[in-house]
């Protein structure tokens, strides 16, 4: 029986709704769009008219696949991150809300400081590097990762949202001491693996076999990356200049001894959007 756009995306909804997925209105549009080629204005304009039954069949397809676990940035193969629109592949992280916390913070940093350069260290997607070049104009980013795989999507985006002239991709190894051409930064930011190894198997399965195990795997402890950029990158900073960082659950007391450890100070935490720590950031102490 044909079925019009509207009817279409509502009966998505209610499957969604009844297999438990929270975002079930977000993902009903996202899905039906995708699978029948429509922006969402267009969906919403052309609600009322009758979708084919091949257009069907293929939203159908799709949302199998959500029901067996596969987000749904995945199937479509992007995501929104402080208002941009982003390529995303399997081989890297699907940007968070919650990350958007440490985007702001940075943000807000270095519009206060104007003409700088900023490194996104573990960029995957390059999310919150190029969240900070669309915010600041004055900004000069690099994103540094390690995954060629990830590099091109970074690529993707930079061109995607027309940051080619300010925003530019480096191979680099976080656990490795950077070369010193890399030069200083007044601001890096960083969302690292934080993930311990030992309880990655029983993250929800949407996250454990979709998302890449490189950005999740932290160590034993989840705490290996804040150790070693704290200790090798911090040469990377102009004396003053500020380190970010996300952290998991429960980490952010113990990484901001870590960071004082390596003589950064002003250290601060700061809460996502539910109340849990989630940023942590300090100064690099200019040496006496």
């Amino acid at each position: 029986m044909a079925t019009t756009y509207n009817n279409l995306y509502l009966d998505i909804r209610q499957q969604l709704r009844q297999s438990g997925v929270e975002a079930a209105t977000l993902e009903a549009r996202e899905l039906v769009c995708f699978g029948v080629g429509k922006s969402r204005a267009e969906l919403q304009r052309d609600g009322g008219l009758y979708a084919s039954p091949e257009l069907e069949r293929q939203v159908r397809e799709l949302v199998e696949r959500r029901l067996a676990g596969e987000p749904v940035a995945y199937l479509i193969g992007e995501w929104e991150f402080y208002g941009l629109p982003l390529d995303l592949s399997n081989d890297v992280l699907i940007p968070r809300p919650d990350t958007e916390v440490l985007a702001e913070q940075a943000i807000e940093y270095c519009g206060e400081i104007g003409e700088c350069r900023v490194l996104d260290l573990c960029a995957g997607s390059g999310c919150i590097g190029l969240a900070i070049g669309a915010q600041v104009p004055l900004a000069r980013v690099t994103l540094g990762e390690i995954s060629d795989a990830a590099l091109k999507i970074c690529r993707q985006n930079i061109r995607r949202n027309g940051l080619s002239g300010r925003v530019v991709p480096l191979r680099m190894d976080a656990m490795e001491k950077p070369d010193k051409s890399l030069g200083e930064f007044q601001c890096v930011v960083c969302n690292p693996p934080y993930i311990p190894r030992g309880d990655i198997d029983s993250l929800d399965s949407s996250v454990k076999d979709y998302e890449p195990r490189l950005a999740l795997d932290g160590g034993e402890d989840g705490l290996d990356f804040y150790r070693s950029i704290s200790e090798r990158w911090r040469d990377c900073l102009t004396p003053g200049g500020r380190l970010y960082f996300e952290v998991g659950i429960g980490q952010a007391d113990e990484v901001l001894r870590i960071m004082r450890g390596q003589g950064f100070g002003d250290l601060q935490i700061v809460k996502d959007l539910h109340e849990i720590p989630r940023v942590v950031f300090g100064t690099l102490c200019a040496e006496i």
